[in-house]
C-alpha cells in the first residue's frame, strides 16, 4: 500500500493514539507477517529491503527483519510445551548440521529432529533441538523433554548408528527395539570397498535390503559374504556386524517396511532445511538458528496433517522376528 502520511490530533480528554496505532508502529501486521513468511521461505535478512521497498516503497535494514522475525520464538516455545497426546508407534530421530558464529567465530552447529507416526497413522513433528554437537547428552535431553511430554507407546525407533544417539535410546527407551537406517548402513558398507566395486556392491546390498522376508535376506547375505570376502573384507565385517540392527523392520508388517527401514523422510525434511539455511550462511546466534529451523520444519510438516503414512491397524497382526524367519 505504500508510505501513508497520518495526521495525529491531541485528546483534550486523554487517551492515546497507540491505542489505536501502535507504539512506534511503522508498518501494518500484514506486512511484518510477509517480512516472517519469506524469511521463512528463503528471502535472507539482506534482500528483504528491496522486496519491501518493490512493495511498500519503504525499505527495511537486517536488524529490522531481525527484530520482526523473533516472533518466531513463540513457535519454538509452541512446539517444546505442546504434550504429546495417544502413542507413538514409530519414532524416527535424524540430526542435521550449520553453521553459526560464536565469539566472532563460525561453528557447526547439530539440529536434531523427532517425528513420530501415531496411531492414526499420520507423521507429526514431535521436537527440534538446537545444539554444539550430536551427542548422547543432546540426544538424551531431547528423548527426555519428550518423555515428559507424554511419549509413549513407542514400539520402534528408526536412526541412524550414532553411537551418542544409540546410547540415548538405550538408556531412555531401553524396551524399545531400534531400526538402524538401512540407507546410512549400506553407505557405511559400500564406502569401505574401492570405488570401482562401490556401484556393484551397492546394488547387492539393495537386493538385499528388498527381499520377501528375513530368511531369504539371510540367504542372500551368505552369498554376499561369500562372493566378496576376499576382495572386501572390512566391508563384509562391517556387513556383517551391523546386519541384525538393519533388518529389525522384517518383525513388523510388510507393508510397513519400505517406510521404517531407513529415515528418508527425515532426509528430505533435512533437505529443505539445508535449502533455506544456505541463504542465511552462518546464524548470528543460538536462538536465530533454532527459530528458523523450527519454522521450516513447522512448515514443512504441515503437509503431514492431511495425509496417512501408514496404515497402523496391521500393527497389531504383526508376528515375531522368530515366526517370521520361520
Amino acid at each position: 500500500m505504500g508510505s501513508v502520511e497520518v495526521r495525529v490530533p491531541r485528546a483534550r480528554n486523554g487517551g492515546s493514539p497507540v491505542d489505536v496505532l501502535g507504539r512506534y508502529q511503522r508498518r501494518t501486521a500484514e506486512i511484518d507477517e510477509a517480512i516472517v513468511q519469506a524469511y521463512v521461505n528463503g528471502v535472507s535478512t539482506r534482500s528483504m529491503g528491496e522486496i519491501t521497498e518493490a512493495l511498500t516503497g519503504e525499505s527495511v535494514g537486517r536488524s529490522t527483519v531481525s527484530r520482526i522475525t523473533q516472533v518466531l520464538t513463540e513457535q519454538v516455545e509452541a512446539l517444546r510445551q505442546a504434550p504429546i497426546e495417544g502413542p507413538i508407534p514409530y519414532l524416527y530421530l535424524d540430526a542435521t548440521f550449520l553453521d553459526a558464529r560464536f565469539a566472532r567465530k563460525v561453528e557447526s552447529l547439530s539440529a536434531l529432529v523427532a517425528y513420530g507416526v501415531g496411531a492414526d497413522g499420520k507423521r507429526q513433528l514431535l521436537a527440534v533441538t538446537v545444539g554444539p554437537q550430536e551427542s548422547e547428552e543432546t540426544w538424551s535431553e531431547l528423548l527426555s523433554q519428550l518423555i515428559d511430554r507424554g511419549l509413549h507407546g513407542v514400539r520402534l525407533v528408526i536412526s541412524d548408528e550414532h553411537r551418542g544417539l544409540v546410547k540415548a535410546v538405550r538408556k531412555l527407551l531401553p524396551e524399545v527395539p531400534r531400526q538402524r537406517c538401512v540407507v546410512h548402513f549400506m553407505r557405511n558398507v559400500w564406502k569401505k570397498a574401492p570405488k570401482r566395486l562401490q556401484k556393484r556392491l551397492a546394488k547387492e546390498l539393495k537386493t538385499l535390503f528388498e527381499a520377501e522376508n528375513l530368511e531369504e535376506a539371510k540367504k542372500l547375505l551368505a552369498e554376499i559374504v561369500k562372493r566378496f570376502s576376499k576382495q572386501l573384507p572390512k566391508a563384509m565385517e562391517c556387513l556383517v556386524d551391523g546386519f541384525r540392527d538393519a533388518t529389525t523392520f522384517y518383525d513388523f508388517p510388510p507393508k510397513h517396511w519400505k517406510r521404517i527401514r531407513s529415515t528418508n523422510s527425515l532426509e528430505r525434511l533435512h533437505g529443505e532445511i539445508k535449502r533455506r539455511t544456505r541463504a542465511v550462511g552462518a546464524f548470528p546466534d543460538h536462538d536465530s538458528a533454532l527459530r528458523l529451523v523450527t519454522a521450516v520444519a513447522i512448515r514443512a510438516a504441515n503437509v503431514w496433517a492431511d495425509r496417512r503414512y501408514l496404515d497402523m491397524s496391521l500393527l497389531d497382526s504383526t508376528p515375531d522376528r522368530e515366526a517370521n524367519a520361520a
